[in-house]
């Protein structure tokens, strides 16, 4: 897929609106991880050198369509600020605008000066947002000359910020959204192999797409996560208190069949750790996958599982990972997890792209982001992608 990109010449002297992904959490009323702020700084930077004047927005959280106070933006807009001066590149303020539509919005657009950037409210305290509603999408883009979409994370959301204004301005895409889509774009072509999979999470409901699309291109995928004991009971293994999406046993069993016929191996775990309880076990052991017990729930791939999974990865040319392999936010259930991390940091000739939030989280505070070719911001936006679905956010910038 190829995205329009723009030139000094698309934007210079004009006023542009950049959505990018301020989603970020906040913790006493400020920003607790800057993440995400600091993947929007070099468009904004680039905008900024190339003589336009910034106007950005973002959603923060899911307010419903409803402002309110604690998702308000002005904690992004001061993290924002000072993350720009300290790039020492002539963007000397970021004012926080309380509106994203409006006369007040309007006025801060007409008065701006070059090094200041606008903040505007959370786009999703107007319900026009993720309805796409076109009469939110035209006051959106009224002030503005040009819209420039850096917000990955979100492209697989019609919403009025992502596809609604591209309607009504000229529209390109920003040089996050781009790297993003060349990176994922080598998993999705023709990726080096053996090309492994590694996915986790919850819900194997998001991952289907990505199962089904996967089946017969991927050379092996590795399954840990919850997402594992809705498989094993469509192979009628019993497995205890786990978690299991009753609904998508009969989708379960037509995969492992897709892929029994593939020349795609679906691995799941050969043993699992067990506990009787997240919260507070009081038991924890090691079990093989068909002999859960009946007060026991499974929560993170066993030992045998972890050096097997490694050994898998060793050799791949191609890596994606996207999910934790367990309760990755609780000691010691956070193990599998740790375990697929090192051997992915560990082979260093692979091409390895890691998305989705726990996934990065688990790479990043082990210290191994340096060792992985890419590390996506859109974790959702990044399977759709990776799963061959249509992002409507990219759609609307392709040439």
């Amino acid at each position: 897929m190829r995205l329009k990109e723009y030139t000094q010449d698309n934007v210079r002297g004009k006023k542009i609106l950049v959505r990018a992904d301020l989603n970020v959490p906040l913790k006493d009323g400020a920003v607790a991880d800057e993440t995400r702020i600091t993947a929007s700084l070099p468009n904004i930077i680039k905008l900024h050198e190339y003589g336009a004047f910034v106007s950005v927005i973002s959603h923060l959280g899911r307010p419903k369509g409803e402002p309110k106070q604690e998702l308000r933006m002005e904690p992004v807009a001061k993290a924002l600020e000072r993350l720009l001066i300290g790039q020492n590149c002539g963007i000397n303020a970021v004012t926080y605008v309380p509106g994203c539509i409006g006369t007040a919005v309007e006025e801060a657009v007409t008065a701006q000066s070059a090094d200041n950037v606008l903040l505007l409210e959370n786009s999703r305290f107007n319900p026009g947002e993720t309805e796409n509603e076109p009469e939110f999408a035209r006051h959106l883009s009224q002030p503005f000359d040009v819209f420039v979409n850096d917000a990955f994370g979100t492209a697989h959301r019609a919403h009025a910020s992502t596809v609604g204004v591209s309607e009504h301005l000229p529209s390109f895409a920003g040089p996050l959204m781009l790297r993003e889509v060349e990176a994922l774009s080598r998993i999705t072509g023709d990726p080096a192999k053996p090309f492994v999979v590694v996915l986790g999470g919850k819900k194997v409901s998001d991952k289907l797409p990505l199962l089904q699309n996967l089946c017969g291109r991927a050379d092996r995928v590795l399954v840990g996560g919850a997402m594992v004991f809705s498989l094993a009971r469509a192979l009628g293994l019993s497995v205890g208190k786990s978690l299991v999406e009753e609904r998508q046993i009969d989708s379960c069993r037509d995969i492992i069949a897709d892929y029994n016929e593939s020349a795609t191996k679906l691995l799941l775990p050969e043993d699992i750790t067990v506990t009787d309880d997240i919260e507070s076990p009081q038991n924890i052991a090691n079990r093989p996958l068909s002999e859960i017990g009946d007060d026991e729930m499974g929560v993170d791939i066993g030992e045998v599982t972890r050096d097997a999974f490694a050994l898998q990865l060793s050799d791949a040319a191609t890596i994606f990972w996207n999910g934790p392999m367990g309760v990755f936010e609780r000691k010691p259930f956070d193990a599998g997890t740790v375990a697929v991390a090192e051997a992915i940091a560990a082979n260093a000739e692979a091409y390895s792209v890691v998305g989705g939030g726990e996934s990065v989280e688990a790479v990043n505070k082990l210290g191994f982001a340096g060792s992985i070719s890419h590390i996506s911001t859109g974790g959702g936006a990044s399977l759709e992608f990776v799963g061959g679905l249509e992002l409507p956010g990219l759609k609307a910038l392709a040439i």
